[in-house]
């Protein structure tokens, strides 16, 4: 029987072996790995070409945001879906449609000559990153077990703050040399090598338990996703109290709570509603939103803060913030991360390593002195913290589901990442604004953005309020996001914590 012939409750049948066994399992993690990083990554990289795309395709402000939010929309949208096909087709039959999706529509996006064009093509490329996302992590809970697998799933999560960080210089880098196009066209050769490579070395496997294709629980979960987190997206921008906001959300809470109805009466479900009834289940998936809400929310006013405050462009800003990405990424490559949290524990190392990430930020935002050592040391103790805390929450939700159901699990985990921090970017924006514009002048109180207000400012004097306001604004809302984030490490903490007392 070859090796992707057959599957045993959901470990891949690479003979009959323990899924710790699997041949090359650190190089297929390695490709893994590469596949998830440039997903994240086309999430931030394509900040830096914002000015080059509304002069080379005469894009508005609307087009510009809808080629930024169309990828993580329809991502979002389709994780749960992703992560079920994964279990129901194949993972590795998932991994490789979603490498094939992914690279046609950065073709796509590299060879677009209108906006609309390009927004068809980043919505492609989400489509295919939502499969990448779920079947990378669910073949990592195939092929590794007992302590690799806590270590692998660490430098899992480590590439998503590596693309993060590193989507901005990265951007900067290719347009300072090449045109636009190539920051979508440089992903084409990376996805041919993790084709190729996935082919020949990851195994197949699935949930061996057949059902019917659940068509409805797909529509229903992809449109309330959808409409939920647009709304997200969009509130801040255009008004939480908009009709089309309130709408969205309205349809897209309807829509979700329609598909929890209709999951629970079908005899097989895309998702099982039985694991919230977990405990174990349902605190992984509050912490989920709750780090995730913390830490991207205060990531990105820190962003905020080294390009208005400090002067940086959005290149330099993310360059700067590379030793944040590179501390999460070493100490879970040494093993470090994983020999922590098994000797703590899952519930004390998201506990230690959301207080390590809050004391960080807020040694960014309040240490005395504006140079780079200062930062670099909040970002280096913000980068540790991370390093326990990812894969000690993603191990957790993992954990709590049955390993034949390691797809719905990942698109769980990735579902709720997505949605704690758009409510983390939105809620901590508009803490910025509501606290920046109550600490302008009256003469400037319309302004409703810091270059609204700098422009309108009439004198150097005024021009110096605006941003001594912005500046104290910041600091209010990351002073706002440390204590979220350590807020929601030790709820997250006490509630896995309770539920391993009473199981």
């Amino acid at each position: 029987m070859s090796a992707r012939g057959a599957v045993r409750d959901g470990i891949p049948a690479a003979g009959t072996r323990p899924a710790g066994s699997v041949r090359h399992r650190w190089l297929i993690l390695a490709v893994l790995c590469l596949a998830q990083v440039t997903v994240v990554l086309d999430n931030t990289v394509l900040t830096v070409a914002i000015p080059v795309l509304t002069g080379e395709l005469d894009a508005t402000t609307a087009d510009v945001q809808w080629m930024i939010n169309a990828y993580a929309l329809v991502q979002c949208g389709l994780l749960l879906t992703a992560g079920s096909a994964a279990d129901r087709y194949g993972r590795r039959r998932m991994l490789l449609a979603g490498l094939v999706l992914f690279g046609a529509g950065s073709l796509a996006a590299g060879l677009a000559g209108t906006s609309g064009q390009l927004i068809a093509a980043r919505a492609g490329m989400g489509i295919g990153g939502a499969l990448l996302v779920t079947a990378t992590l669910a073949v990592a809970m195939q092929i590794f077990d007992g302590a690799e697998r806590t270590r692998a799933i660490g430098l899992w999560a480590a590439t998503s703050a590596l693309g993060f960080a590193a989507g901005p210089p990265i951007g900067g880098a290719i347009l300072a040399h090449l045109p636009w196009n190539a920051i979508f066209l440089v992903n084409v050769p990376i996805v041919l090598v993790c084709l190729l490579a996935a082919g020949a070395l990851v195994p197949e496997s699935r949930d061996p338990v057949d059902g019917r294709l659940d068509l409805l629980g797909v529509l229903l979960s992809t449109a309330g996703l959808t409409g939920v987190v647009w709304a997200i997206i969009s509130g801040p921008e255009h008004g939480w109290t908009a009709p089309a906001v309130l709408g969205a959300a309205g349809a897209g809470v309807l829509l979700l709570v329609l598909f929890v109805a209709w999951e629970r009466r079908i005899p097989a479900p895309m998702l099982d509603m039985s694991l919230f009834s977990e405990r174990r289940f349902v605190g992984a998936v509050c912490g989920v939103v709750l780090i995730t809400f913390g830490a991207t929310g205060a990531l990105f006013l820190l962003t905020q803060h080294l390009q208005f405050v400090r002067g940086y462009s959005a290149w330099e800003a993310g360059l700067r913030m590379v030793p944040f990405a590179l501390s999460i990424v070493v100490l879970n490559l040494a093993g470090v991360a994983a020999r922590v949290i098994r000797r703590l524990g899952s519930p004390a190392a998201i506990a230690v390593g959301m207080a390590l990430l809050a004391g960080g930020l807020t040694v960014v935002t309040h240490a005395p002195g504006d140079g780079y050592p200062v930062l670099l040391g909040g970002l280096l103790l913000m980068g540790t913290g991370c390093a326990l805390a990812n894969p000690a929450i993603v191990e957790a939700v993992m954990s709590a589901v049955p390993a034949r159901k390691a797809g719905v699990g990942a698109g769980v985990d990735g579902t709720m990442t997505e949605v704690g921090g758009s409510l983390g970017i939105a809620v901590l924006g508009a803490v910025l604004n509501a606290r920046f514009a109550a600490l302008l002048p009256p003469a400037l109180a319309g302004a409703g953005s810091l270059p609204a207000a700098v422009a309108a400012a009439r004198s150097e004097t005024e021009r110096q309020v605006v941003s001594d306001a912005f500046r104290a604004a910041l600091e209010t809302g990351q002073t706002v996001g440390a204590v979220a984030v350590l807020v929601g490490g030790l709820v997250t903490a006490g509630l896995l914590r309770r539920a391993d007392r009473i199981r």
